[in-house]
Formats: C-alpha cells, structure tokens, sequence
C-alpha cells in the first residue's frame, strides 16, 4: 500500500515530466476551444494542436472563461 487514497499514477507523471523536458526548448503549438453555455460559465479548453491519441484525454486544460485573461493585458 502506497498510502495514496486515489488513483493518481505518480510513476506516469514522472515520464510525462522527464519528456517534457527533453522538448523545454521547443515551441508548442496550442489551440482553445470555448464551449458556450446558457445556464453556467463557458469554458475554454486548452489543447497542443499535435497530439498523440492516446495522450489527448490527459492533456489539455480548462477553465471558465471569465478567468482567462488576455496576456498581454496582463504584461
């Protein structure tokens, strides 16, 4: 027993970690995607354009868009 109470795979975050450092010098490509909603926030996913199937459901990001801000208002 680990001690870990849910099913969190620290051992696969630890490759994604270490290959994401082999490419920290390259750029990623993203795009975002807002589904608009009438009865909640939209939400704004953030996606890298070219990614392998079989990462795309761990490998994104998103957040209600009245908390997304534009970076260059924010510089």
């Amino acid at each position: 027993m680990t001690g870990s109470t849910n099913d969190y795979d620290d051992q696969s975050s630890r490759k994604r970690l270490a290959a994401a450092t082999q490419y920290s010098d390259e750029t990623i490509d993203l795009e975002s995607i807002v589904v608009r909603y009438e009865n909640r926030p939209d939400r704004c996913t953030i996606t890298p354009r070219e990614c392998p199937e079989a990462e795309r459901m761990t490998t994104w990001l998103s957040a209600n868009t009245d908390v997304v801000v534009d970076l260059a208002d924010t510089r």
